[in-house]
């Protein structure tokens, strides 16, 4: 009988041995405790390519009239933007419209005056340099109606690695000063996570310059481009000792 407990127990023993020689080892960190922060980054880069969209109103008694009378005047634009150095390229058409114009008179239908037309150009160059002389010779041109002017940074990833750098910087900053607020020390980073905004240093900048103010233009139209602004966020997992 003492033989048969005896190799019972050690069997027993045996087995319990085996699976936990067998059992997987626990993953690094499974336990840990953590401190999630976040931090943002930002870089300043220099714009290198404008837009701005400038148009031509005219009125007529007739559609013909209207119509033929705008197409030359925008012609003109086209041309005297080639000639300060616009491409093909850069100049796209961005809105044509007519509207009739009516009188709205008090108990009768409404009795068509004229019409008004409507013919807006975006331009889109690379180089911001450019941007005051194209605006001035189509203001000079005849332009009698503008909706904006906008200035952007073509490649997306400039200043990136700066401002990523910056944002992981600034969480872990923010993460190590919390950790000795409760008395303890931050560990490695277990995962992270990133997201990005821009943010542009002023609204697109309206125009809104009809013809009696295009006419007090007499040099090239001042404009500065400013910079550009890009935000980073980066959402850190930190290990808490």
């Amino acid at each position: 009988m003492k033989t048969f407990l005896a190799t019972t127990l050690a069997l027993t023993i045996g087995v319990a041995a085996a699976a936990q020689m067998t059992m997987p080892a626990r993953e690094p960190g499974a336990f840990f405790e953590t401190i999630s922060v976040s931090g943002t980054g930002r870089s300043s880069v220099t714009p290198d390519r404008f837009s701005f969209t400038v148009g031509v109103q005219t009125v007529g008694d007739t559609v013909d009239v209207a119509v033929n009378e705008n197409n030359s005047k925008v012609a003109a634009v086209i041309a005297a933007l080639k000639k300060v150095g616009a491409t093909d390229k850069d100049i796209r058409t961005s809105n044509f419209s007519i509207w009739p114009q009516q009188d709205y008179g008090q108990g009768k239908l409404p009795r068509i005056l004229g019409y008004q037309v409507s013919n807006s150009i975006t331009v889109r160059r690379e180089n911001v340099g450019d941007v005051g002389r194209l605006l001035q010779a189509a203001l000079n041109a005849g332009v009698n109606v503008s909706s904006g002017l906008q200035f952007e940074v073509s490649d997306p990833t400039r200043g990136r690695d700066e401002a990523m750098r910056a944002a992981y910087n600034d969480a872990r900053a923010k993460a190590a000063l919390l950790a000795q607020a409760a008395g303890r020390t931050l560990g490695r980073a277990l995962t992270i996570s990133e997201g990005a905004q821009a943010v542009p240093p002023y609204p697109p900048r309206p125009m809104a310059m009809r013809a009696a103010a295009a006419a007090e233009v007499v040099s090239e139209v001042p404009v500065e481009a400013g910079s550009h602004e890009t935000a980073y966020t980066v959402s850190v997992v930190f290990e808490l000792r």
